[in-house]
């Protein structure tokens, strides 16, 4: 089983978690690391999860499309990753200090019918 070291404001929580798990889900229904986990849509949209893997990086597969949109290649360089896009399977170390989720796009509107 994976252990889950989650960073924020200070304070540090660790917990094991089954194989294949991913921390917003369990964020959603109130199991570790919620309250802690900052999360928006779930679906790597929004980049309100977005993290910096502080240890066990090199375990976790290469970031999908939906991460290089919404981070891009400067965060992801800096070791961020959006955490509802990750199923975990090794102990990973991660925090949400000092990561600020993405700015939030404008949503392009249509021209009027006419």
């Amino acid at each position: 089983m994976p252990r889950i070291t989650f960073r924020k404001d200070g304070t540090e929580t660790s917990e094991a978690v089954a194989d294949n798990t991913n921390l917003v889900v369990r964020a959603g229904i109130r199991k570790f690391p919620w309250p802690h986990l900052r999360y928006g849509c779930g679906m790597g949209k929004c980049g309100k999860c977005a993290c910096r893997i502080l240890a066990g990086a090199e375990h976790l597969p290469e970031p999908n499309w939906k991460e290089r949109q919404v981070l891009g290649e400067e965060r992801l360089a800096e070791g961020c990753r959006l955490v509802c896009q990750l199923w975990l399977h090794h102990d990973l170390a991660l925090t949400q200090d000092g990561v600020a989720p993405p700015p939030v796009r404008a949503t392009p509107t249509l021209p009027p019918r006419g």
